[in-house]
């Protein structure tokens, strides 16, 4: 199985595993192709390779083991998470960080006595040891391709001022196809430099709500606003101020980088003159350069990625829409991925995101929780496992809250 659960949401996801699961007892052999390492902390056997070398292979728990004591969240912060994340990061004793909630994960060397007060996470914040995970061995086997400098971005974004009107503000749209609604009478509101998560089962509606905050499509009912502007009355106008990273990416594989980086360029307004200057900066702060002429069919997903942002924020946009971006992406390139974006919203920049992978899904500051078109809950990460947890399971994971509130609404239904 070749990466079957790549844009698969979490309800589906575990069924297929279930599934799986049942070959074991006909005595089916199945070797399982992922870059979700939960996954493959499932598997009997791991074989983790990088750039064609193989980096272990065994029982993944094995792994694992060797972490314990080294993996720690930094809990009770009162300063902003995507700093202490930084922070984190320029720390010589940490490997790996990644933001979990409220929460920052470490990764520590073996050995070390790390203070915590280090990272500027204010007066309360504290060190807790946790449970390793195989994703967190993982990253300790690559610890010298994890990047920890700030994106370029930093210097090349300019500072937004925050404005009168929220960047993106949703009343009561709807979506109908025929007899079928797709979005279903929902509301919401996204402040200036926040990530918003759009999450829920495939065929919720969030790409749909996508296309109808982008102008691709007219909602049925309702309306957007983007920092002010109805999307009905001045489309085009509101258009100017966003960034769109679809599903696939919607690169054109026939041609060129350079190519669809100067096709994009065109789209959006920069000018002829300044035109070669974007579009060579773009290609260097991403690592496009090498590829300028390589046609895009050729490269590798995470290039793909990286060319695919880089279309979409070559006009720096103030508020920018990512559908399910990093869907199939190894860690490594999610990490280097969420580096940008971090940037981008240190600038100001509104970010609305879909992914069905929930460890992304942490990196949120809120999260709208849709099924069948309508707004289940909106939340932080750690309100909706807060809503989702029972005596049996009272510290629920964010994709055990996400199956659960899901399952919720269709139990309704």
């Amino acid at each position: 199985l070749d990466e079957p659960s790549v844009g698969v949401d979490p309800i589906s996801r575990r069924e297929l595993w279930e599934m799986v699961s049942e070959l074991k007892k006909d005595d089916i052999t199945v070797v399982w192709s992922t870059s979700y390492l939960d996954e493959a902390e499932k598997c009997s056997e791991v074989l983790a390779l990088n750039a064609g070398k193989m980096l272990y292979y065994g029982d993944p728990h094995n792994l694992t083991e060797k972490l314990n004591h080294r993996t720690f969240l930094v809990t009770e912060i009162s300063q902003d998470r995507r700093m202490v994340l930084q922070n984190a990061l320029k720390q010589k004793d940490v490997i790996d960080s990644v933001i979990q909630g409220s929460s920052v994960r470490l990764v520590l060397q073996p050995d070390v006595s790390f203070d915590v007060k280090c990272l500027d996470a204010g007066d309360k914040a504290r060190l807790n040891e946790t449970k390793p995970r195989f994703e967190d061995a993982f990253m300790d086997l690559l610890k010298d391709k994890i990047t920890k400098e700030e994106s370029p971005l930093l210097k090349i974004m300019p500072e937004l001022k925050k404005e009168e009107k929220p960047p993106v503000e949703v009343k009561n749209l709807v979506k109908k196809f025929g007899d079928f609604t797709a979005v279903n009478n929902i509301s919401f509101s996204v402040s200036f430099g926040e990530i918003f998560g759009l999450l829920g089962p495939n065929g919720a509606g969030k790409s749909t709500t996508f296309k109808m905050l982008c102008g691709l499509i007219t909602p049925t009912l309702g309306d957007a606003f983007l920092s002010g502007q109805s999307l009905k009355e001045v489309k085009s106008a509101a258009r100017v101020n966003l960034g769109y990273m679809a599903q696939k990416f919607s690169l054109y594989d026939n041609m060129t980088v350079k190519q669809n980086l100067t096709f994009f360029s065109g789209i959006y307004p920069i000018s002829k003159r300044d035109q070669e200057k974007v579009i060579q900066k773009a290609m260097e702060i991403f690592s496009l350069l090498p590829y300028a002429n390589a046609k895009t069919s050729s490269l590798s997903l995470g290039y793909k990625q990286r060319l695919a942002l880089c279309c979409a924020i070559m006009h720096k946009p103030k508020i920018l829409f990512l559908d399910e971006p990093t869907a199939g992406v190894d860690p490594i390139t999610r990490r280097e991925f969420w580096r940008h974006i971090n940037t981008m919203v240190k600038k100001g920049v509104s970010i609305i995101i879909t992914t069905h992978f929930m460890d992304e899904a942490e990196y949120c500051d809120r999260i709208a929780l849709i099924n069948q078109g309508s707004i289940i809950k909106i939340g932080s990460p750690d309100e909706l496992k807060s809503a989702a947890a029972t005596k049996e399971n009272p510290y629920p994971t964010l994709e055990d809250a996400f199956i659960s509130l899901s399952s919720q609404k269709q139990g309704e239904k």
